[in-house]
């Protein structure tokens, strides 16, 4: 947890902190109203069991309104990293078998084939080796470039995506802290009308429960942008680096003077004496 917090942006640490202190003032006071001897109405043992069922039910009835907000980010939530993790594949990158059928295909001068082997494939690396191919004929150096600014292109790309799972690890702290402040108000609020620890702890209750729900959103979506974020790093080094041989190689197949066929001299006839 102390690494995630690390890793995670400064909203989310002060919003962490927040509500560290505002449970910690609750529980202060709920402390200090058992020690005057308030005691609830309907209380039960402080040794009775909870039922693992109730519990739910008791936290999907506490987050109340704010399922409007957690739900539609927990949906968003698990669409990202479904779609994340089907498109930062290997196969999806580098699909296996294609180095060597390009590589054989170049080895062969048959550079339309390789390019048409590139631009039909719709992977990470075909569409480096497309762009990068189409500068070829200006040097190796255009090639590298262009190759180079497609690649940071699709890098990008996966990059915000990967930015909307870090909003969603920010906003749901806040949320929950929102979450705290709201039962905070509604707990003092009854404790003030009716004096009667009930209601404080009702409150108390359903600011625990909000918060619950926006850790447990925002805890794996800090580890997941940070599982995305390293596995794009390395997805697009793999991808460049692989590229970066294939064009040299390219260029330096072309560059190399073709096969000049050379038809055997037919043999003079024999001359009549």
């Amino acid at each position: 947890m102390l690494r995630l917090l690390r890793g995670s942006s400064p909203t989310v640490r002060w919003a962490v902190c927040l509500v560290a202190a505002l449970l910690l003032s609750l529980v202060m006071q709920s402390t200090a109203l058992a020690q005057d001897g308030i005691k609830p109405e309907g209380a039960k043992p402080a040794e009775a069991n909870i039922d693992l069922g109730t519990m739910l039910l008791h936290i999907l009835k506490s987050v109340g309104c704010f399922w409007c907000v957690l739900i539609p980010a927990s949906l968003m939530l698990l669409g990202m990293v479904v779609w994340l993790l089907l498109d930062l594949r290997g196969s999806a990158a580098i699909p296996a078998g294609f180095v060597d059928d390009f590589t054989d295909t170049v080895n062969k001068r048959k550079f339309k084939e390789a390019f048409d082997m590139a631009k039909e494939d719709n992977s990470y690396l075909g569409r480096v080796l497309t762009a990068g191919m189409g500068r070829l004929q200006y040097g190796l150096e255009d090639a590298r470039e262009a190759a180079a600014n497609t690649l940071d292109a699709i890098k990008g790309s996966k990059d915000r995506w990967n930015n909307y799972i870090a909003v969603i690890g920010t906003l749901g702290p806040l949320l929950g802290l929102v979450g705290t402040v709201f039962g905070m108000i509604k707990a003092f609020l009854a404790l003030g009308e009716t004096n009667s620890k009930e209601g404080l702890t009702a409150g108390i209750s359903e600011a625990l429960c909000v918060t619950l729900i926006g850790v447990v959103i925002a805890v794996p979506a800090i580890a997941l942008n940070t599982f995305f974020r390293n596995r794009i790093t390395k997805i697009t080094m793999d991808v460049g680096h692989v590229a970066d041989d294939l064009l040299t190689q390219m260029y330096h197949n072309s560059k190399k003077a073709g096969p000049t066929p050379s038809t055997p001299a037919a043999p003079n006839p024999p001359q009549a004496r």
